[in-house]
């Protein structure tokens, strides 16, 4: 399979209050053969509105478009109780540790505290009630999962009981792609490098601007283009170790666009963490990898990303 496949997400979609009860057996079949063989898949009917997209989008664009000044005091690293939250300008991050700095900025949603300071009140509740949303959403995608598995329904469930806590890694990113001026990209440079989400699960929200790329299973590098009205989701690092590699995390990458584009790129993405002290073994009993704790696995990972300290 080298095409991403859309799946109907009816059953579960946000709306529907019977999340608990039951399990559609052949959502499960399709997740897990997405997850398998590519390690993404549109879904749609989920219950998040393009409109709500476009409102957290706009929200986002209106803080990215300040002067860089302006910015700063929300950097990430600057908040005292979460590391992670806050503002990421661009070149900061280097998600493939090879290449030169990634063309994007980003703001955060880390942290949920009522004692955390935001750009605007406006800025704050609409990634807080969109954060929530996605939250909803990651859960359900979850429980699906486990029974796809053969799994204890409520297994990852419970690695994930603290999402929205200090005590869970979880982060709705809004991305910023600003216009390439190709005359200033360093050699090998990219939007975002090539890499492999860190976390259980991820769900992208692109825009129409197009620029994602995933690996296949062939080796190919295939387009991953906006589809409106689905949400993009794709399997992380850890989940990739917790079913001892039978799901797979796909490499990615955000290209730049065309010479002479000056156009920019937005896009929202909520990683799903296991909480911090959720020890990861492998769902299948074996010892394929060792055991890590949530926490442990993701500062080893940013450390990749940002730089040692």
């Amino acid at each position: 399979m080298d095409n991403i496949p859309v799946v109907d997400f009816s059953p579960y979609n946000l709306g529907e209050k019977g999340f608990s009860d039951g399990h559609d057996v052949d959502l499960g079949r399709q997740l897990k053969s997405a997850f398998t063989e590519v390690g993404f898949v549109y879904l749609k009917n989920t219950g998040i509105t393009q409109e709500e997209v476009e409102h957290v989008r706009d929200n986002s664009k209106a803080f990215f478009l300040q002067p860089h000044e302006m910015k700063l005091p929300f950097s990430r690293g600057s908040f005292a109780n979460n590391p992670n939250h806050g503002w990421v300008s661009s070149e900061t991050e280097r998600v493939n540790p090879r290449r030169p700095g990634d063309l994007k900025e980003a703001y955060n949603t880390s942290s949920l505290r009522s004692d955390i300071k935001w750009p605007t009140v406006e800025f704050r509740d609409s990634q807080a009630a969109f954060f929530q949303r996605c939250k909803e959403l990651s859960l359900r995608v979850l429980k699906v999962m486990a029974h796809s598995l053969g799994l204890e329904p409520q297994i990852f469930l419970h690695a994930h009981s603290n999402i929205g806590s200090d005590d869970n890694a979880t982060t709705l990113r809004s991305l910023y792609y600003p216009p390439v001026n190709s005359e200033l990209v360093k050699e090998g440079q990219l939007r975002c490098g090539e890499h492999s989400d860190y976390g259980s699960i991820t769900l992208i929200f692109q825009g129409p601007e197009g620029g994602l790329q995933v690996l296949s299973r062939s080796g190919d590098f295939i387009s991953a283009p906006s589809i409106p009205g689905t949400v993009l989701v794709n399997i992380g690092e850890l989940m990739q170790r917790w079913t001892s590699d039978l799901l797979i995390s796909a490499v990615h990458r955000v290209l730049l666009p065309p010479a002479g584009d000056s156009s920019t790129r937005q896009s929202l993405a909520f990683f799903a963490y296991p909480d911090d002290e959720a020890i990861i073994t492998c769902c299948d009993g074996s010892n394929k990898y060792p055991a890590v704790t949530g926490g442990a696995y993701l500062q080893e990972r940013f450390n990749d990303s940002y730089g040692r300290k």
